[in-house]
């Protein structure tokens, strides 16, 4: 991944560049500051994964709010390589209610506590819930949407988390 902009793999390419780093007129090489070759290091020890949030970090420190690191590194528009897991995959943060049973005898229970955590009406809630499946709420996180299915399960109720 680090190697696509340029020809040479990464780790020749510094140590390239920590050991012939010379002006044009001397030949000799110039000294490298450990702090340098340290960071190097480090950034060499990165695995793919630590390697995007660092560059995300880095062009935030650098005033770079709106800059993507996958769009420079590769021309293409797919960055993730053949030999990489899907590590770059969003993680689903947002989720819909959905209320795909419940029990006849706990219908009046069920459309209460669908009152309680959504601003429907009576007859709203009533006719939401008596069309089942239907999604009770969308947008909700997860630690919220678990402390709900958990409510409408020991009601007797089926609910799940999309």
């Amino acid at each position: 991944m680090r190697h696509i902009i340029t020809k040479f793999p990464p780790k020749t390419l510094i140590k390239r560049l920590l050991t012939t780093t010379a002006t044009s007129t001397t030949t000799k090489p110039v000294p490298v500051p450990g702090k340098l070759d340290r960071i190097a290091t480090e950034l060499l020890s990165l695995n793919a994964v630590e390697l995007h949030d660092y560059s995300i970090l880095f062009s935030l420190k650098m005033g770079l709010k709106t800059a993507c690191p996958a769009s420079i590194s590769s021309g293409s528009g797919s960055s993730a390589q053949p030999g990489e897991p899907a590590a770059a995959a969003a993680v689903k943060t947002v989720f819909d209610l959905k209320l795909e049973k419940f029990d006849a005898a706990s219908k009046i229970k069920i459309i209460k506590e669908v009152r309680t955590f959504t601003d429907l009406g009576l007859k709203e809630a009533k006719d939401l819930v008596e069309k089942v499946p239907s999604v009770l709420k969308t947008g909700v996180s997860k630690e919220e949407g678990e402390a709900i299915v958990e409510k409408l399960k020991l009601l007797g109720a089926t609910v799940v988390l999309e």
